[in-house]
């Protein structure tokens, strides 16, 4: 008769489990397919709206540290970066924005004047430092081939849109903290900070 109660109470046990699990489940892909439809029921019997998902990280835009304007009508240049690199150069990053309702052509306009000039074709050859404090200028670096160490082949930039250079120097001493930039047709920036 023992074993007869056991057995009766272990058929309950499981008729019970089975009950709860069955529920368990079948309340669980309730909730998945409320999930799925944006409403989560909570208690008292209100719909509330899943949290909104924490928006994307904005795109990291260089910061501006120096911006100039010069013979183009509503053409600037920002200057991005201006950093010691490694054999003893330093890189220039600047953006030249076409504001104007004209396209700009590079052309020869941005290149070294004498011996460069017809290989600083569509280049920005032509831009260079200024330590004032020193009574130095640095011309952009130039491989064996005479190519300036800049960007080249530039295309002709288009009304609304900007174009991102760059250029490399030989750099000053590291006692020089502030350096004059000059870009071709555009007015000089002094005191443009270097970073390293």
């Amino acid at each position: 008769m023992h074993s007869t109660i056991s057995l009766i109470h272990m058929k309950h046990f499981f008729y019970v489990f089975f009950i709860s699990l069955v529920t368990t489940l079948s309340f669980g892909g309730f909730l998945k397919a409320q999930e799925d439809e944006g409403v989560f029921e909570v208690e008292g019997g209100e719909e509330v709206a899943p949290p909104a998902p924490a928006p994307a990280p904005a795109a990291k835009t260089p910061s501006v540290l120096a911006a100039t304007d010069g013979e183009y009508p509503d053409v600037r240049v920002e200057v991005t970066e201006l950093k010691r690199a490694s054999g003893d150069t330093l890189t220039l990053k600047f953006t030249i924005i076409n504001d104007s309702s004209e396209q700009m052509s590079f052309s020869y306009d941005f290149g070294e004047a004498g011996k460069y000039h017809t290989g600083d074709f569509n280049s920005v050859g032509g831009v260079n430092l200024v330590d004032a404090a020193g009574k130095k200028k640095y011309l952009v670096l130039r491989d064996s081939a005479g190519n300036c160490l800049c960007s080249r082949g530039l295309k002709d930039l288009q009304p609304g849109s900007r174009a991102n250079v760059y250029a490399k120097f030989p750099a000053p001493p590291e006692s020089v903290e502030k350096i004059t930039v000059e870009i071709p047709h555009f007015i000089p920036m002094d005191d443009v900070p270097l970073s390293k």
